[in-house]
This record gives structure tokens, sequence and C-alpha cells, in this order.
């Protein structure tokens, strides 16, 4: 498909960030292209690859500035599987993995089982 691409943002929560490589699933429907991250549950589409990559990073930006103004940040984490240590903050989130999401996510299932998909693994920054 098409080269490894960096997924930029910048989301922060009183300065504290985490860097979590997370997977990235790129694939195209009805001449779309979307790159999906099914630890997030989100995806960015558009007519190429770059177009892709910016709408994803504007849904990331937007679920994480959602979820911290309205105090559901790690309850959506759990809620997507992730294991959560609210209480020792400088214990790092799990993401789940890609065998419990294949098993739980239907979006992912779908993809995984009727589209040809590049996968790769991305940084992503996630507010501590």
């Amino acid at each position: 498909m098409s080269r490894e691409r960096v997924i930029k943002g910048s989301w922060s929560n009183q300065d504290n960030e985490i860097v979590v490589k997370l997977q990235m699933i790129e694939f195209e429907e009805n001449g779309v292209t979307i790159i999906y991250c099914p630890a997030l549950d989100l995806s960015g589409y558009g007519n190429n690859s770059k177009e892709a990559e910016e709408s994803l990073n504007i849904s990331l930006s937007e679920f994480f500035l959602y979820t911290l103004h309205k105090g559901t940040f790690y309850n959506e984490f759990k809620r997507l599987g992730w294991k959560v240590h609210e209480k020792k903050k400088n214990k790092p989130m799990t993401p789940p993995s890609m065998e419990s999401l294949l098993r739980e996510n239907a979006n992912f299932s779908r993809v995984f089982e009727n589209y040809d998909f590049r996968k790769f693994k991305k940084g992503i920054s996630i507010p501590a």
C-alpha cells in the first residue's frame, strides 16, 4: 500500500503525556483509504493515505479533548478493554491484546475478515 507514517499529535494534561505504540490498520473500502486504530476504536479516512492520516489525527485529538473535558478519560479506556491504574499514576495503562480485540471488537473483526490491510505500529501520545 503506502509508506509507514508517524501519527502526529500533541495532547497534554498538566504537561504529562505517555507515548504508546499502537497497532494501526490501513485498508481501502469503496475507493476510500481508512486508517483504523483498534485499541481506541477510532479511524480516519480520505482519498489517500495522507488524508486518512490527517483525519485520524483529528479523531484522536477530539477523543482526548472530549474525554478529558467530560471527566470520562479513564472510563473510556476501561470500556475499550485497557488495563487502567487510576490510583497509580506512574504505572502506564496497557492496551488490549490484538486477540481480545478480534474477539470483542466487531469493527476490527469485520476489517480483519473481509479486507486486505497493512498493519503497522505507531506512537500515540496519550495524556497521563
